[in-house]
């Protein structure tokens, strides 16, 4: 099992997001200050900044920056059109590599890569 925390600025609005666009299962709700949320191996931990000693950690953590977790998806563009129906809001456009990859953006911020790959033999 992976965990991954987030600094958000509103906790209630960041377990609105990752449960209603991403898809996560909400674990632990200890709004205004924590949250504990979980889609298949991964746990999400959503903190405000300066509560709990996460919320301290390494001077006083901020909200948004480039560091992210991956979603692995079959479909990249049927993904962005569930995403955008929901709301979703996005980070610049698909980029192309070893994959396909966009951005999305939670409330506070901080980005989640939506990641299709490509066939070796594409």
């Amino acid at each position: 099992m992976a965990a991954v925390r987030y600094i958000v600025s509103d906790i209630a609005e960041s377990i609105a997001f990752y449960r209603d666009v991403l898809g996560f299962e909400v674990q632990m709700d200890v709004a205004p200050k924590f949250a504990a949320l979980r889609r298949d191996d991964l746990t999400l931990f959503l903190n405000v900044p300066g509560a709990g000693s996460a919320g301290k950690a390494g001077c006083n953590p901020e909200p948004g920056g480039w560091s992210r977790f991956q979603i692995e998806t079959g479909d990249l563009d049927a993904s962005i059109a569930e995403l955008e129906a929901k709301g979703a809001r996005f980070r610049g456009g698909i980029a192309e590599g070893a994959g396909r990859q966009i951005l999305v953006e939670d409330p506070s911020g901080n980005v989640v890569e939506v990641f299709e790959r490509v066939p070796a033999d594409a």
